[in-house]
């Protein structure tokens, strides 16, 4: 049995013979070959809980469903005994989970609806973008030409064994950037009438090149005889530079979906992918995604709107906020005009061009290392937490984290459920004094470290420790000011334990980020902080949020009732030692000295 290892880059399935195989797509960290690793064990399952155990299990065999298994499981914070249907295919889910969930022995059924790959991700406990070990031995790719569209220069390797996460990252980090212009003379340009006339791409390795139709003395620029060479070469660079990450600038939007058309137009086959497959886009949220199989594609434009506030998201826009200069611009409706010149403004134009993709690779380098890190904190795909809300984030950790604590996973809200969530999500939010006019001096600022997720774990707010006190002493539970909810003391809440190892883990990180030396190291811990620290202060939200699996309206009134209390006794506190506040907001206010100055 052979050995190797791949950094996990890409996940997902194929059917093969009528059976699902994963797929791992990696790079091999000691050859920098590119891998795909094939599993064809892992079956997708879901879980009923029944009404009454012996009838269900009949019923369930009657529908000629016969590999199922008796799992104990806790189900918010309730020992409970499920049934575990396990399932060939993960298409047969959909189909049959509508019949299972109607027989009348079937109170509930759970885990329906998470992705086969996610679930495997989950399931394993291996991580995307870190380095994990593989065991079984290297198969001739022709034996799966069909189905696994393997290139020549790619090892196809079957597992026999589970992987291994080795918890170990890859100091590679290639990125490749890239962006195109496009002849837009009649305004807005389409795909179908208005060819691409320059594309570009950069490395953060140093690799720079505009690809164009026209010629140029500029060393950057390679001169094609033809759009459909151009695209041609395109695709080769891109394989030579077999990059980790593959990053766009709306390439979502744009870049991807105006190359595939014309791809298709000029009858191109774009094998981008690892496996020789083209570009494909998949629903995100409201947006279609550009997948290229294998090869991370990560669309900055969705970092930025994530994680900055700007009046404007232009490229320009960005990278002036970033870097705190301008970038080279050219007139978006003047393009056409700079590329029919043939004089000097065509020498802009390309190095408009290059700057974009230039920009674009230096945006990535600022950007990415925190999307990369969120990545190890949740253990989905990369090309998936670049495109999630921090809520979604937020979920998917819960979910890896049940699995690790035997928690059964909630539901998401059928229609009529999310509906009366929505009607009854108020919560009254933190406390805010307004500013007092005027200017003052000897000012201090006061807030709580963490205040949210500290009233979470101190008073054990979850879904699982809410309780009514019936029959139980005063003791046993804290007691929520103005609205009176009650949550027990023990035991530990799910989420309560999850943000507690939350907090102490960024604590951990930030000493080992003080103590490092190597600058390169302490930078990747400080993005791990900084994505602990995003779940952390996020969990407050997720439990209001109608969506949530782990929804409790109650949880998040009493987050918010504790958090005005702690602000208004610290300052009263203040006041006694001659702090007059003068504003406050949620976690900390602002206070001026009044008292002497100069006692002693």
């Amino acid at each position: 049995m052979e050995t190797i290892k791949i950094v996990l880059n890409d996940i997902d399935y194929v059917t093969r013979n009528d059976k699902p195989i994963i797929r791992l797509f990696g790079i091999n960290p000691e050859t920098e070959e590119n891998v795909i690793a094939v599993d064809t064990t892992f079956k997708p399952y879901l879980y009923v809980l029944p009404y009454d155990f012996d009838i269900c299990l009949e019923d369930l065999r009657e529908m000629g469903l016969d590999d199922l298994e008796v799992e104990t499981k806790i189900d918010i914070g309730t020992e409970s005994e499920f049934i575990k249907v396990i399932l060939t295919h993960p298409q047969e889910v959909p189909k049959l989970r509508d019949s299972i969930r109607d027989l009348p022995s079937v109170k509930q059924i759970r885990e329906y609806d998470i992705p086969f790959y996610r679930r495997y991700l989950i399931d394993k406990q291996i991580t995307p973008t870190n380095i994990i070990e593989l065991h079984g031995e290297t198969i001739d790719s022709i034996l799966y030409s069909e189905e696994l569209k393997i290139d020549e220069d790619v090892t196809l390797f079957k597992m026999m064994e589970n992987p291994i996460d080795t918890h170990k990252t890859n100091k590679r980090n290639k990125i490749l950037s890239f962006d195109i212009e496009v002849y837009n003379a009649e305004g807005m340009p389409t795909a179908e009438n208005d060819p691409i006339i320059m594309m570009s791409l950069c490395g953060n390795n140093g690799l720079k090149k505009v690809l164009s139709t026209k010629k140029s003395d500029k060393s950057f620029v390679e001169t094609l005889s033809s759009e459909k060479d151009m695209l041609k070469r395109f695709v080769e660079i891109i394989k030579e530079e077999n990059p980790d990450m593959l990053v766009g600038y709306n390439s979502d939007n744009f870049d991807l979906p105006y190359i595939k058309k014309r791809a298709e137009k000029l009858n191109i086959k774009l094998d981008l992918g690892v496996d020789g497959s083209g570009i494909k886009f998949m629903k995100r949220g409201f947006n279609n995604a550009g997948v290229i199989k294998g090869r991370v594609h990560v669309d900055l434009y969705l970092l930025v709107r994530r994680n900055m506030r700007l009046e404007r998201y232009t490229l320009e826009r960005v990278y002036e906020e970033l870097f705190d200069e301008k970038k080279i611009d050219v007139p978006g409706d003047q393009i056409y005009q700079y590329w029919d010149s043939d004089d000097e403004r065509l020498e802009e134009l390309f190095d408009y061009s290059m700057d974009d993709a230039v920009t674009t690779t230096m945006i990535g380098d600022k950007l990415t290392p925190l999307t990369v890190a969120q990545t190890r904190l949740v253990g989905q795909p990369l090309f998936d937490i670049a495109r999630m809300t921090t809520g979604q984030m937020v979920e998917w950790y819960l979910m890896l984290k049940a699995y690790e604590k035997n928690n059964i996973i909630p539901n998401k809200p059928d229609t009529d459920e999310y509906s009366q969530r929505r009607k009854s999500n108020k919560v009254i939010g933190g406390y805010v004094k307004e500013p007092e006019k005027g200017l003052f001096e000897h000012i201090a600022y006061l807030d709580f470290k963490s205040l949210y997720p500290s009233i979470i774990i101190a008073q054990n707010i979850s879904p699982d420790t809410i309780t009514d006190g019936e029959n139980m002493d005063e003791s046993e539970y804290y007691t929520c000011p103005e609205n009176g909810y009650k949550f027990l003391k023990e035991p530990k809440g799910f989420i309560p334990s999850i943000i507690g190892y939350i907090l102490d883990e960024r604590q951990r990180i930030k000493k080992l980020m003080k103590e490092e030396k190597v600058p390169e190291q302490k930078r990747a811990y400080d993005f791990e902080q900084q994505g602990l620290k995003r779940l952390a202060n996020s969990m407050f939200g997720a439990y209001g949020y109608s969506r949530f699996r782990w929804y409790k309206i109650e949880c998040a009134a009493a987050i918010t009732a504790w958090g005005r209390e702690y602000i208004r006794n610290a300052m009263k506190k203040a006041e006694e030692y001659d702090f007059k506040p003068i504003y406050a907001d949620t976690d900390g206010f602002y206070a001026t000295y009044i008292g002497d100055l100069n006692e002693e």
